[in-house]
């Protein structure tokens, strides 16, 4: 750029001013990169804050504050146990039945909530999805580890209850956090195909009370397996709950071992489901900003 100087002396004029700024150019990757965990690392304190947010969204202004994580799974127990467990006389494997069935209410509180938060999440954060840039994982990674402070609050309670009735754990108890891990997993892998249908065709939004619904019945939370026929057990296998709770009865209420070969495929159904997951929702995160 030259600058050349008026006769008054007091003006300057460019020539040839017009020089290219500075420009960053935010392009979606593909491939392996598509992923991009550096970003999601760089960006960790957001994951934090985003957590950190839900959590005091959920119980602001609220009479009984965290207790409602207690609450929810209790009044949950005392209905199943009058229900099923008096009325419909339902097995529990020689098991108090309010035990057994809290300690499946647990991990299923934890992954119902954590399901319809990520199903619902990219729609509930639309103002900063269209307004600010961040990798848009972060948002149904917060929405899967958030409901977990719940998990916790209620986990002294079965403690207590499992004092009460004087059982003892076994050793699997130590495997308590894989199971919880894979139940976190299978909230995530569903979540992501679940959050970006939403984004687009709201009538998914209203669907998610009804699949975790129908999803509980289709676990083993108010009946024991052995009910389930043994011709129907690989089939009953895929679906990722049923090693959870079986997991954690085993853990904690000192049930025989489960079968771990029937564990094994959940694992992969799991794993598989998270993979197209990742892709689908890298592949539907360009347009994100422009449909929802």
């Amino acid at each position: 750029m030259t600058l050349s100087r008026t006769k008054a002396g007091s003006e300057w004029t460019a020539k040839n001013s017009e020089m290219p700024l500075p420009t960053c150019v935010i392009q979606p990757k593909s491939g392996l990169d598509s992923l991009d965990v550096a970003a999601l690392w760089e960006y960790r304190e957001l994951l934090y804050f985003f957590v950190w947010r839900d959590v005091k969204v959920r119980y602001k202004q609220t009479f009984i504050g965290a207790g409602w994580a207690i609450f929810q799974p209790a009044i949950s127990m005392a209905v199943f146990t009058l229900v099923f467990g008096n009325l419909a006389k339902i097995p529990s494997d020689g098991l108090p039945y309010a035990v057994f069935v809290y300690t499946a209410l647990l991990p299923w509180t934890y992954f119902s909530q954590a399901l319809s938060r990520c199903g619902n999440g990219l729609v509930s954060n639309a103002n900063l999805i269209t307004k600010v840039y961040f990798p848009r994982l972060i948002i149904p990674l917060a929405d899967v580890i958030s409901p977990s402070v719940d998990f916790l609050c209620a986990f002294l309670v079965l403690l207590g209850l499992i004092a009460w009735f004087g059982i003892a754990p076994t050793w699997g108890v130590l495997a308590l956090p894989l199971f919880f891990l894979l139940a976190m997993i299978t909230a995530l892998a569903i979540g992501l195909w679940l959050g970006p249908l939403n984004a687009r065709y709201r009538d998914v939004g209203v669907t998610i009370p009804f699949l975790t619904q129908f999803w509980m019945f289709a676990s083993p939370v108010v009946y024991p397996v052995s009910l389930v026929p043994e011709s129907w057990r690989l089939v009953y296998s895929l679906n990722p709950m049923v090693g959870v709770i079986e997991g954690f009865r085993w853990g904690l209420l000192g049930k025989e071992n489960p079968d771990f070969a029937l564990m094994l495929v959940s694992v992969v159904v799991v794993l598989l489901l998270l993979v197209g997951g990742v892709i689908f929702f890298k592949r539907m995160e360009r347009t994100f900003a422009d449909v929802i």
